[in-house]
């Protein structure tokens, strides 16, 4: 069930009015419902999967909770952690691991074959998967105590708003504003529906509209000039972000409406001077989780110089690996890890200060080199396969001459993406539902006028998937 369905339309209202029709000691029994049937609406059978996972991480956490050694908890935990990401490689990563050993075998005339084994990804397995992993390492390190109620750590799993594609919220947070006695309010019904406002707007009026663009670029760069190929490339940085930072908005002002509230994903990203600060405001609830769970057991930066530059490439390579089976992801967090290093030594060797202020000269240049990498860093990530990158860049560099006639974006979409650039620089270090609720009637409610029209005219005539539904 997609957020810019007619089907969520339906049933969004219909949860929220059941939900604050139910007595609270029984809305857990709602939400859950819910949240089940929204996973299946995608495809029932995989409900067993996340059915499973929280079974096997409740009661393996109420069996930590019972052992006061934490050595003699480091073999449930190794359970837990064997089992969901065992899940997880399965469907995702399986093919890919076979196919790569297969083709091994074949270098080197052995003569076996792993068998080949296709299965539809299950959608937010990755994402329900860090989340209960999450939970299963604070138990262990007694951060968290366990869970007694498995109606509500089933919710903690499978809360739909955040359900299958994020952001990734840790237990700690998300459970006890589930637990809750919420009430209808007028600020939190506010503030929620102007973020779904918004974030439908960027998702269905700016990335379906230069996705249909960009899809074109990648199916055949030879017909296309330099400048055209360029042009696209950069398209892809603004309908990846407006796509998933759409997405996050529906989810945290679905929430909010009910009074709970999902951490913030996207902080304007682009407008980060290094990569450093990139990775602070992109996918905050990916890359957070990587530094708690990743980086600081190995170390983190308390560590001999040699032995953080590994731990830094580990995190990167496996956030790369987290979003899909292919070398191209690999390669595209391996070109992070790269980057950010280099930016770390040069900036120390150069004394740089990270204390600019905003939008100030040296902010805007700074900012605008973020970009100009992440945009290229993004070939990898939009790419098939690395021949494809390559194309990419083979034919960027050698279509000069060729005319640009094969790429034509109508003046709708550059306007309402220059639109979005705008609101982007204007939310710097806000958010739109508080940005937008502090302005007078008239203002806010020509922007919600702005909105709706732009989502009834103008959105894309190509219904994209939402991006981070592969992963």
């Amino acid at each position: 069930m997609l957020f810019n369905s007619f089907d969520f339309i339906l049933f969004l209202p219909t949860v929220l009015i059941l939900y604050f029709l139910t007595p609270h000691k029984f809305r857990w029994i709602l939400l859950l419902a819910a949240s089940y049937f929204f996973y299946m609406s995608w495809k029932v059978e995989y409900i067993f999967l996340i059915l499973f996972s929280t079974l096997v991480d409740y009661f393996i956490a109420l069996k930590m909770e019972r052992i006061n050694q934490k050595k003699k908890r480091l073999p449930w935990l190794l359970m837990s952690i064997a089992t969901n990401l065992g899940l997880l490689f399965f469907f995702k990563y399986y093919s890919f691991a076979t196919n790569n050993a297969n083709g091994m075998f074949q270098s080197f005339g052995i003569d076996f074959n792993f068998p080949h084994l296709d299965f539809l990804l299950p959608v937010g397995i990755s994402f329900y998967t860090f989340q209960t992993l999450s939970y299963s390492i604070d138990v262990y390190n007694g951060r968290q105590q366990a869970e007694r109620h498995l109606g509500y750590f089933a919710l903690y799993v499978s809360y739909f708003p955040q359900l299958v594609a994020g952001p990734i919220e840790r237990f700690s947070q998300l459970t006890p504003q589930l637990k809750k006695k919420h009430t209808l309010e007028y600020d939190n019904v506010a503030n929620g529906m102007r973020l779904i406002l918004y974030g439908l707007f960027i998702k269905m009026v700016i990335a379906d509209n230069i996705g249909t663009f960009v899809d074109q670029i990648y199916a055949d760069p030879t017909i296309h000039s330099s400048l055209e190929i360029l042009t696209g490339m950069f398209m892809y940085s603004f309908q990846i972000y407006s796509d998933f930072y759409g997405y996050s908005l529906v989810a945290i002002g679905a929430a909010l409406i009910m009074g709970v509230r999902l951490m913030d994903n996207f902080k304007t990203p682009y407008l980060s001077i290094n990569i450093a600060e990139f990775w602070q405001r992109w996918h905050i609830s990916l890359s957070t989780w990587f530094r708690d769970y990743v980086y600081f057991p190995l170390g983190g930066n308390r560590v001999k110089w040699a032995r953080w530059i590994f731990n830094i490439f580990v995190v990167f390579i496996v956030s790369g690996i987290w979003h899909g089976a292919n070398w191209t992801f690999i390669i595209w967090g391996a070109l992070y890890g790269i980057v950010y290093l280099i930016e770390s030594i040069l900036n120390k060797q150069l004394k740089l200060s990270n204390d600019i202020k905003p939008f100030s000269v040296r902010h805007i240049l700074m900012a605008i080199k973020t970009f100009v990498l992440v945009t290229f860093i993004w070939v990898f990530f939009r790419s098939q396969s690395l021949d494809e990158a390559l194309f990419i860049f083979e034919n960027l560099g050698r279509n000069f001459d060729m005319e640009s006639n094969n790429f034509i974006i109508p003046n709708t979409v550059w306007i309402f993406l220059s639109l979005f650039l705008l609101s982007d620089i204007l939310l710097y270090n806000k958010r739109f539902d508080s940005w937008v609720g502090q302005k007078n009637g008239i203002i806010r409610w020509s922007i919600y006028s702005i909105l709706i029209f732009a989502i009834i005219v103008f959105s894309g005539v190509e219904n994209h998937p939402f991006i981070y539904f592969q992963f």
